[in-house]
């Protein structure tokens, strides 16, 4: 059942509603316990990783810096839900001005593009290292890391804006309630008061290219690097190749494979319940952030010698 206070039929258009779990109100409590878990995991998790590679000299190598800059993603990405979400689900504060709705869309899909952008900056660093192990600091210099960092961030922007500036200036329907609990674009779209074919279109077409373009170059980079590996004379190096290639598209096949699920689950299978796409959008969202740091921790040995220096200091 829908609790009342979630269906405002006086809702200012400065402000919209968000939900939660369509459905699942009742069990909001419950729901929020791993959404919250996961949460503090990602706190620590990516905080800890972050002052290891910072306070480790050994650390400071292009792998680790485009490390870095996917631990500063995850923790704006997961910041940027989870707080209002506890909110929704703990106290029912299902309130939402526009603008900040607005804000909470552009970093979510903006941090999104980026996280997408910097995974395949890590596939191209591996196969770098792999396949030129010798010019590897010389091609992959700071000021090289740094400008791919720079290219992520534009190319997020670039796409992001125009969606936004699009979704402004739509006249939205009252009650203006999303049936979400984020601001997500597909559910902002729905409130439309005219057709929003245009920005439909736009955002399932920018999703597809990043997500499609992304993980073809990711597979390309793999695809050399497996060659190069399988050439290597020695079984330890091909096992120590095998172990952070292994890691990385763990990684990579937790982030493109729910998101791309949710995305056309939204748009095209509008015959799974409500509930189901809702989640599965929440938890694309959630569960990279919490794992990414647990995956490289736990498989990278530099990250844990790292961690060990910096303790026993």
């Amino acid at each position: 059942t829908t609790m009342p206070h979630l269906h405002p039929t006086n809702t200012s258009l400065s402000e919209l509603h968000l939900t939660g779990i369509p459905g699942l109100q009742h069990l909001h409590h419950w729901i929020s316990i791993p959404f919250c878990i996961m949460y503090l995991i990602t706190l620590a998790g990516n905080s800890t990783l972050l002052c290891v590679i910072k306070a480790d000299p050994s650390l400071h190598l292009p792998m680790f810096l485009f490390l870095s800059m996917l631990a500063v993603i995850d923790l704006v990405m997961a910041t940027s839900i989870t707080p209002k979400m506890l909110g929704i689900f703990w106290f029912h504060s299902t309130a939402i001005s526009l603008d900040a709705c607005l804000t909470q869309m552009y970093f979510v899909h903006a941090f999104s593009v980026m996280e997408s952008g910097v995974l395949v900056a890590m596939a191209f660093d591996r196969y770098v290292a792999i396949c030129n192990p010798l010019r590897y600091l010389s091609i992959l210099t700071s000021p090289i890391v740094a400008a791919i960092g720079l290219a992520t961030l534009l190319r997020a922007v670039v796409f992001m804006s125009p969606l936004t500036f699009q979704i402004r200036r739509l006249p939205l329907c009252s009650p203006a309630v999303m049936d979400h609990s984020y601001c997500e674009h597909m559910a902002m779209l729905k409130l439309a008061c005219r057709d929003a074919a245009f920005s439909n279109t736009y955002s399932l077409s920018v999703s597809t290219y990043v997500a499609i373009f992304d993980s073809l170059l990711i597979a390309l980079s793999y695809t050399l690097i497996l060659r190069a590996v399988l050439s290597l004379s020695s079984p330890q190096a091909r096992k120590k190749a095998f172990s952070t290639s292994s890691s990385h598209l763990c990684i990579m096949a937790l982030f493109y494979i729910p998101g791309l699920v949710s995305m056309y689950m939204e748009r095209y299978h509008q015959e799974l319940p409500l509930h189901i796409r809702v989640l599965l959008a929440d938890l694309y969202l959630l569960i990279p952030p919490a794992f990414n740091p647990l995956i490289y921790g736990i498989r990278m040995k530099q990250i844990r010698d790292g961690a060990r220096r910096v303790i026993s200091q």
